[in-house]
């Protein structure tokens, strides 16, 4: 399949953002308000909620006016939630919003700006950013990854902040894998980095909500599990010469880790291994691919 087409100068995409999301009444209304509060005039927006038994649904309920479609009933995990919601979905931007992070008032605005002017651009991840009980941003850092990296280690991808064209989605299966418990979105991205790199943008595009019953921290382990899984099965496919460099790869994260690659990616010593980007270029005031 070839380039996607290029979105009209002045169009919006549409964009449609899923929200799966169980007994999080503590946190969903910020969430839902964050994304329709935005006022994106082609936002197709969808929450799946798995019969939450707090007040989830009273608060889904008044933001019922902005979204497209909504259920509350039983479901078969995170990535069948998802699956659930994009499949009512038509946006040729996707992403998701869990039910405890949040967008930025200029989010949607950014994303479409970047998809309509760079057709070469696929998947993008926002400068990473995290809140804990209010909406202020507690830290902020750029976090960079490739191909490669994902084939070495698990590095961190901010699942919230990533946007990506309708067309890779296909391309790289349509589905989330509703047999992994807790890494669909790790697998998610092993299968877009087969197709298309992973472009970083220059700035905050949505916050990460540290908590203690985030699922990520109660069972670290086990998503490290059936990550290291995925990986292993990805790292089969190879080619011989896919293998050597994930093995340089390797071999540079033992003596620094992050430090190092970052270094040799900025180096653009070896062409197959550096960090694609966006930025804004303030005297066309527009973004670039850097």
């Amino acid at each position: 399949m070839g380039s996607p087409s290029p979105i009209a100068r002045g169009e919006y995409p549409r964009i449609s953002i899923v929200t799966p999301s169980l007994n999080q009444g503590d946190f969903l209304e910020e969430t839902l308000s964050s994304v329709v509060a935005q006022g994106y005039q082609n936002l197709e927006y969808v929450v799946i909620d798995g019969g939450s038994t707090d007040d989830s649904v009273s608060i889904i309920k008044r933001h019922a006016a902005a979204i497209k479609h909504w259920v509350s009933e039983p479901d078969r995990g995170h990535a069948d939630a998802l699956n659930k919601g994009f499949a009512v979905t038509t946006g040729e931007i996707m992403a998701w919003l869990n039910s405890t992070d949040v967008y930025y008032p200029w989010t949607l605005e950014t994303v479409a700006d970047i998809f309509r002017d760079l057709p070469e651009v696929e998947w993008i991840q926002g400068v990473q950013s995290h809140i804990d009980f209010g909406l202020q941003p507690k830290e902020v850092g750029q976090g960079f990854c490739n191909r490669y990296d994902l084939l070495v280690r698990n590095r961190t991808i901010q699942q919230e902040s990533v946007f990506w064209r309708r067309s890779l989605w296909e391309r790289a299966g349509g589905q989330l894998d509703d047999a992994l418990r807790l890494a669909c979105d790790y697998g998610l991205w092993l299968r877009f980095s087969r197709h298309a790199p992973l472009y970083h943008v220059g700035t905050i595009l949505a916050a990460f909500r540290h908590h203690e019953d985030r699922r990520g921290y109660v069972l670290r382990d086990d998503y490290d599990r059936e990550a290291r899984q995925l990986r292993d099965a990805e790292r089969a496919l190879l080619s011989e010469r896919d293998r050597t460099r994930v093995a340089l790869v390797t071999c540079l994260g033992r003596r620094g880790e992050h430090r190092a690659s970052t270094l040799l990616a900025k180096s653009r010593l070896l062409d197959w291994y550096r960090y694609a980007r966006v930025d804004y270029d303030f005297s066309q005031r527009k973004w670039r691919v850097g």
